[in-house]
C-alpha cells in the first residue's frame, strides 16, 4: 500500500489504460482463437474493470462470456462485511494462532458467502424507488430468524411482525434496528423497504459460532455474536444494522460497483445512513451525534471507539492487534492500493467527511437537508462506475434542484467538497 497525489494517480491510470487497450486490440485475433474459459480467468485477473467495455468491443466474449459476466456482476452485488479487510490482515499477522485461525476463517466464509449475491440483484434492476403518498400508511415486512450457532441461514424464525417479543437481546435488537432503518426511509424519504416495493427484510442471528463479522449478502442481514474478545455482538450497533441495510439500497437503486472510487462512495452511503439512522432514532441534531460507525463492537481487549468515524476519519481506533485506523479525510490522503478492492473501506473516509462537514454547515437534523441531498444523489446518479468528482457534482446539482440556485444549501455542498480536497 503506498501514497500519492490523486490526480499523479488518475494521470497515470490514464496513461496505463491506453496502453493495455492497445495490447489487448493487437491480441484480439489471439485470443478469439483460443476462447477458453481460462483465457477469460486471465482477462478478468489481469484487465482493469473499465476495460470490459474493450473486451466486449473486439468480441472475445462467446460461449465464456456468461462466465466472465456472472465475475462481474461481483462488483455490483458482492457481500458486504461490515469488518473491513485491513482488520482483517492485522489479526492475520498479529494475532496468536486462534486468532489468526479465525481471520483465515473469515476471509474462507466471506469468498463462500459471494456464491449467494448473483442472482439478488442483476445490474439492469437499479433504479430510483417510487416516492410513497404522504397519505399512504404502510407497515414493515420483518422476520428474525435464529441459526443456532451454525453456518445456516436462514435459520429458524423466532420474531416478525405477528410473533411477540423475545427475551434473546439479539432478536429483541435485530428486530428493532431493522424497523428502525425502515423507518427512516419510509417516513423521511417515502421510500417502502430496501428495494422500494416493500421487501421482506430479513435478518438472522447467532450465525456461526463466536463469528465476528455482519453482512448483508444480497437477500438477507447476517449477525455474528462476536467472540467477546475482539467483538462483541453485532447487533449491539445500530448504526452497523443501518449501514447493513443501505448497502440494500445501493443494490437496488445506486448501482454502484464495488470497486475503487465508485466502491468507496457504496461504502460512505452506508456509513452516512447508518449513522442517520442512529440520530433519527435518537432525535440528535447534527452537533450532538457522535458519527461513530459500530460503535459498541469492540471487545473489552481492543482500543477504539468504533470501525470508522466520520467526524475525523483516521481517528477510530489505535490498538495493538488490529492497528490503526487508515481512512484518510482529504485527498491528499489518498490511498491507492489492490487490497480491499481498490480500497473501498478506506478512501470512503473522504466523503464520509464530506458529509459531516456539510452536516455541521447547514446544522439541525442531517437527514433534513444533507441527507435528503445525499440520498436524491444517489435515486439519479445512474453511473455504476461514479467517480468522487462525479458524485460531488450530482451532489451539488440535487442540492441546487431541491433548494434552489443560490441557496446556502448549494454553497455549502460545494464548499464541504472543497475542504476535503475535490472541487466542483
Amino acid at each position: 500500500m503506498f501514497r500519492l497525489r490523486y490526480s499523479e494517480f488518475q494521470h497515470k491510470k490514464k496513461q496505463a489504460l491506453k496502453k493495455r487497450r492497445n495490447s489487448l486490440l493487437s491480441k484480439s485475433g489471439q485470443f478469439k482463437k483460443n476462447n477458453s474459459i481460462s483465457t477469460f480467468l486471465f482477462l478478468f485477473k489481469t484487465v482493469d474493470y473499465n476495460l470490459f467495455s474493450i473486451i466486449l468491443e473486439i468480441g472475445l466474449i462467446s460461449q465464456s462470456g456468461e462466465k466472465i459476466m456472472a465475475m462481474k456482476n461481483d462488483l455490483h452485488n458482492p457481500i458486504h462485511y461490515i469488518i473491513p479487510p485491513h482488520i482483517v490482515d492485522a489479526i492475520k499477522l498479529r494475532g496468536n494462532k486462534r486468532q489468526q485461525e479465525m481471520a483465515l476463517g473469515m476471509e474462507k466464509d466471506a469468498e463462500k458467502s459471494r456464491e449467494t449475491r448473483e442472482a439478488a440483484g442483476p445490474a439492469k434492476a437499479y433504479k430510483a424507488a417510487p416516492i410513497i403518498g404522504l397519505k399512504a400508511k404502510l407497515k414493515p415486512k420483518i422476520e428474525v430468524y435464529d441459526a443456532g450457532n451454525q453456518f445456516i441461514l436462514p435459520g429458524i424464525l423466532v420474531r416478525d411482525m405477528e410473533k411477540g417479543p423475545l427475551k434473546d437481546t439479539a432478536a429483541k435488537e435485530a428486530y428493532s434496528g431493522a424497523i428502525d432503518t425502515y423507518n427512516l426511509y419510509y417516513k423521511i424519504y417515502r421510500r417502502n423497504s430496501t428495494d422500494g416495493q416493500g421487501k421482506k427484510i430479513i435478518s438472522t442471528i447467532h450465525y456461526g459460532q463466536n463469528y465476528n463479522n455482519a453482512f448483508w449478502n444480497g437477500v438477507q442481514m447476517v449477525f455474528g455474536d462476536g467472540d467477546g474478545t475482539i467483538f462483541e455482538s453485532f447487533t449491539n450497533s445500530l448504526s452497523i444494522i443501518g449501514h447493513e441495510l443501505s448497502h440494500a439500497i445501493v443494490q437496488f437503486s445506486g448501482g454502484l460497483s464495488y470497486r475503487d472510487q465508485s466502491g468507496a462512495l457504496n461504502e460512505s452511503f452506508a456509513d452516512v445512513f447508518g449513522c442517520l439512522t442512529v440520530q433519527y432514532k435518537n432525535n440528535q441534531i447534527s452537533h450532538e451525534a457522535n458519527w461513530l460507525i459500530g460503535d459498541g463492537i469492540f471487545g473489552t481487549a481492543i482500543k477504539g471507539e468504533a470501525l470508522r468515524s466520520m467526524k475525523a476519519p483516521g481517528t477510530a481506533y489505535d490498538d495493538a492487534l488490529i492497528g490503526k485506523d487508515p481512512q484518510p479525510f482529504h485527498m491528499d490522503g489518498y490511498v491507492v492500493t489492490s487490497s480491499d478492492r481498490g480500497g473501498v473501506h478506506i478512501n470512503s473516509g473522504i466523503v464520509n467527511h464530506a458529509f459531516y462537514l456539510l452536516s455541521q454547515y447547514l446544522g439541525g437534523f442531517a437527514w433534513e437537508k444533507a441527507g435528503q441531498i445525499w440520498y436524491d444523489a444517489m435515486q439519479e446518479i445512474n453511473n455504476p462506475n461514479a467517480t468522487f468528482n462525479e458524485w460531488a457534482d450530482k451532489t451539488v446539482e440535487m442540492a441546487r434542484k431541491r433548494f434552489g440556485l443560490g441557496s446556502k444549501e448549494v454553497i455549502f455542498t460545494r464548499r464541504a467538497w472543497k475542504l476535503v480536497g475535490i472541487s466542483v
